[in-house]
């Protein structure tokens, strides 16, 4: 259930990023993975129209009734306002946790 809700995290953060100024043209020019469904991930990728994020996961108390995933991640876009945003984040237990300078605290 625990990966359910940091899956359903990460997700809205995907959607929640500005989606007014994309290019529809945009490619994909880097691509990272590293994902064999054991023990955690790793993926990074940008964009010719300058969105990227990086994040890595992985498994905590496995093997217990408490297994969880941890996940560290940033993301970075431009915003309508052509400013380059970036936002760091850790999604686990404690929930999503966002920080950037744009976020109020």
């Amino acid at each position: 259930m625990k990966v359910f809700i940091v899956l359903a995290a990460f997700i809205a953060v995907c959607l929640a990023a500005p989606q007014g100024n994309l290019d529809k043209d945009a490619v994909i020019v880097r691509y990272d993975s590293d994902n064999i469904g054991v023990d955690g991930y790793n993926f990074a990728y940008e964009t010719s129209n300058g969105l990227s994020q990086q994040e890595s996961g992985s498994v905590i108390n496995q093997g217990s009734e408490n297994e969880s995933i941890s996940v560290r991640g940033q993301y970075t876009y431009t915003g309508a306002d052509g400013v380059v945003y970036t936002v760091n984040y850790i999604a686990d237990d404690n929930g999503f946790q966002p920080e950037g300078a744009h976020i109020p605290k």
